[in-house]
């Protein structure tokens, strides 16, 4: 069984709480962060700016994914502008589609040429894949987010779709593959199984990396041990 200190993937840490993040980042099996508008609003971030250059006037030598805020592609191409300029390891998250479903492709090919570091997020199919790789700066280094857990909400098993994207990535050597929307610990074995470069975790996923590896007989007797001590702690009686 593959441990922690076995794995090629590389973790990013997926958050927006200040504290955690600035924790994690210390941490040598924490590649990279990244956060979204989501996480922040569920955070009560009040100042997107502020609460950006605020990590990154600590966080200065990992990448740190910050996405665009804007629907509309010339807005959300001002946005990416700005946030880039707010460090040199920023990557901005850029979707791959707007809320009417038209492509970002024309937005990534300017931005990328531009030589902005770029994580097209939200991609759930090969086409999305193939149609954004197009559009990328062959020399500047780029993500791209499958988010391989909501595909897996929908009942299809994403594992055959990274495992193909991964071969696609292969002619496109400055661009790195992201398993996104974690769901378990098991995502983890999954994404470097098949070579995928990175993939994002939550806290309480990141919480139970410890356990990669841990075995199994011993994990029972441990799980036993707690589910005893919480009888007693409750004062149960039969």
């Amino acid at each position: 069984m593959t441990s922690l200190g076995q794995l090629k993937v590389k973790i990013f840490a997926d958050g927006a709480d200040r504290e955690s993040m600035l924790e994690l980042y210390t941490k040598r099996y924490i590649n990279g962060l990244t956060t979204n508008p989501s996480l922040m609003r569920k955070a009560g971030i009040a100042n997107y700016r502020n609460f950006a250059k605020d990590i990154l006037s600590v966080i200065t030598d990992k990448p740190v994914c910050f996405e665009v805020l804007s629907d509309d592609f010339g807005d959300m191409e001002r946005q990416a502008l700005e946030i880039a300029s707010w460090a040199s390891n920023v990557y901005v998250k850029i979707p791959i589609t707007n809320t009417r479903g038209e492509s970002c492709r024309a937005s990534v090919e300017r931005l990328a040429y531009r030589h902005v570091k770029l994580n097209v997020t939200a991609i759930m199919t090969l086409d999305q894949v193939r149609d954004v790789l197009s559009a990328l700066n062959p020399a500047e280094p780029s993500y791209l987010s499958i988010f391989a857990g909501r595909i897996a909400d929908t009942g299809v098993d994403p594992v055959p779709l990274m495992a193909k994207a991964v071969d696609m990535l292969k002619r496109h050597s400055h661009t790195e593959l992201i398993w996104a929307s974690s769901r378990e610990l098991f995502n983890v074995v999954q994404a470097n199984a098949i070579g995928c470069h990175v993939i994002t975790l939550s806290n309480d996923i990141l919480a139970k990396l410890p356990l990669l590896g841990h075995d199994l007989a011993a994990y029972s007797r441990e799980t036993v041990t707690a589910l005893y001590n919480d009888g007693r702690m409750a004062g149960f009686l039969l």
